[in-house]
């Protein structure tokens, strides 16, 4: 009676490991199966905002940006002056409509440290 013990433990324990092993290959396959059909690929945004060039010659500053896009993009010019005692700045922001060119300029009193230029893009449809 105890070797027929033993057999059915071994068994018991075999068929345990090898479900425990199935299990997770299943429920891979199921979501792979499921996963097609389940969720619809999402939208790709539209290209927008202005491309910008920035030229820093000795204390000036000089970004032009251009908006090949249909959306509208508020662009602003950041100069960071490199002396301590120079007074950063930080221009007004600039509309930029679809196929402009605007030109936004600064200065710092010396040498200009590090210059960008941030945008803000509309939505036409939101318009």
């Amino acid at each position: 009676m105890r070797a027929t013990r033993r057999r059915t433990c071994a068994l018991l324990a075999a068929s345990i490991a090898v479900a425990g092993l199935a299990a997770p290959v299943g429920i891979s396959m199921a979501g792979r199966m499921g996963a097609g059909a389940s969720a619809p690929a999402a939208p790709t945004p539209d290209p927008a905002g202005a491309e910008c060039r920035t030229t820093v010659r000795g204390s000036r500053v000089v970004a032009y940006c251009h908006n090949p896009y249909p959306s509208t993009d508020h662009v602003q010019l950041h100069t960071e002056c490199r002396r301590w005692w120079d007074i950063d700045a930080d221009a007004a922001p600039v509309e930029v409509g679809p196929g402009r060119t605007v030109r936004i300029d600064d200065r710092c009193w010396k040498e200009v440290g590090t210059v960008w230029v941030t945008h803000r893009v509309r939505d036409p449809s939101t318009a």
